[in-house]
């Protein structure tokens, strides 16, 4: 089952990016929409509570806030396009690295 990990402030960080002008006309999407998007991810998403934070581990401080979530939870695995930027630390925590494409075609089989 693949479930999102929420921390307050990694939604935060989405909430901040998603409402960003340039994000907002890349994606064609107005604030209504966006606040929709958001509530929906919340609805889903498992809350994580930060009891350890592992900072600093990558070369992105917002991507900090990904591996805090995945590591707390204890996570399987730590999906994401940004791979590269995560290796080490997946490495070191010994987590599952995985692209969504490699995840989705798991769950068809």
């Amino acid at each position: 089952m693949l479930v999102p990990l929420l921390t307050p402030a990694l939604f935060l960080q989405y909430e901040d990016v998603l409402k960003r002008p340039e994000q907002l006309l890349a994606n064609r999407l107005t604030l209504t929409q966006v606040h929709q998007i958001l509530a929906s991810l919340a609805s889903a998403a498992d809350p994580v509570t930060i009891h350890c934070p592992w900072r600093p581990q990558l070369p992105d401080p917002t991507d900090e806030l990904v591996l805090e979530a995945v590591v707390n939870d204890q996570a399987d695995a730590l999906v994401t396009y940004n791979v590269r930027h995560f290796e080490q630390a997946a490495a070191r925590f010994g987590l599952r690295l995985a692209r969504p494409v490699e995840v989705l075609e798991e769950i068809r089989q």
